[in-house]
């Protein structure tokens, strides 16, 4: 089964790095490179709440 596209980020609160897509979604949400975003989760995790702590302080 593959994934359904049409749901892009349905869950808000958590960043997902295995779907090209996921990746673009989040990357462009942030304004930051895909690379840049997967430092940061490695960093903190995947809740958009940390993500957004680190880069908007």
């Amino acid at each position: 089964m593959s994934d359904d596209k049409s749901k892009v980020g349905a869950d808000r609160k958590r960043i997902s790095l295995e779907e090209d897509y996921e990746r673009r979604h989040w990357a462009e949400r942030f304004g930051i490179s895909e690379a840049r975003l997967r430092q940061i989760v490695a960093r903190v995790g995947p809740m958009v709440e940390d993500v957004a702590r680190l880069l908007h302080g």
